[in-house]
């Protein structure tokens, strides 16, 4: 297990070159679920960006500035909630089309 930069804020889920790993690996292992987890794990990078640029466009007002600890919360719950989507059901529909396109470029998998 690779152990990524502990940044309090940035992305603590698997970066390009492990995707770009577990894609080689569903293509030597020849297993559709495991191309469509990576899909889906890429969904999840996708939403919670997504997630956490929509937050910076919310200006934050001068009376309570917002603390190390809250912005923490914030990033931890905005990754959470970029979990459950991308995981339950149809998520926003993002691994369903790059799996399809996978299948469509008949990748050597």
């Amino acid at each position: 297990m690779e152990i990524l930069p502990n940044d309090f804020i940035t992305r603590r889920t698997p970066d390009e070159s492990i995707l770009e790993r577990k894609i080689e690996g569903a293509k030597e292992t020849n297993k559709d679920e495991e191309l469509m987890n990576v899909c889906k794990d890429f969904e999840t990078i996708f939403i919670h960006m997504t997630m956490k640029e929509m937050r910076k466009t919310i200006p934050e007002d001068g009376f309570i500035e917002k603390s190390t600890a809250t912005k923490i919360f914030e990033d931890m719950f905005d990754e959470q909630i970029s979990n459950e989507v991308a995981k339950k059901g149809e998520g926003i529909g993002l691994a369903k089309m790059l799996y399809e396109q996978f299948k469509r470029q008949n990748v050597n998998y």
